[in-house]
């Protein structure tokens, strides 16, 4: 089995990996896979350890169906099962690992089970290219 981020040292941090493939799209209006891989490679670099988490419907909307599924493969990228509420698995594992997650959601959805969800978010936008948090500082700081 290929390595997988989930394997790697470093402070984990949960991605909703669905929300972010939509800060940067393709030239025909998709979200893009290259998008999680920035923040993805980001976190990294700060010290965290992404937890990327996507739902089954990514697959049919992003710019690049097959290099999702290659990384659903190496396990760099989960996939909530289809028919399920990815969001309620972003915030379940942001509970259990104790992390925030990187997000633009709000999850108002979710605000009956997950009173304060604002509390977990890291908002963060892509700006030519670059990777930029809100209040995200590295891992151990």
């Amino acid at each position: 089995m290929a390595k997988s981020d989930q394997g790697h040292r470093g402070a984990p941090i949960v991605v909703d990996g669905s929300n972010i493939a939509y800060l940067e799209t393709s030239s025909n209006g998709k979200p893009t896979v290259r998008a999680v891989e920035r923040v993805r490679e980001r976190l990294k670099q700060m010290g965290y350890r992404p937890i990327i988490i996507v739902d089954a419907a990514l697959w049919h909307q992003v710019d690049d169906p097959d290099r999702l599924n290659a990384l659903i493969d190496k396990g760099v990228i989960l996939q909530a099962p289809a028919g399920t509420d990815a969001d309620v698995f972003v915030l379940e594992t942001a509970r259990r690992e104790h992390s925030k997650i990187v997000t633009d959601d709000r999850y108002r959805d979710h605000a009956d089970r997950y009173p304060h969800p604002e509390e977990l978010r890291s908002p963060v936008m892509i700006v030519d290219g670059l990777v930029e948090f809100y209040d995200l500082q590295p891992a151990g700081k």
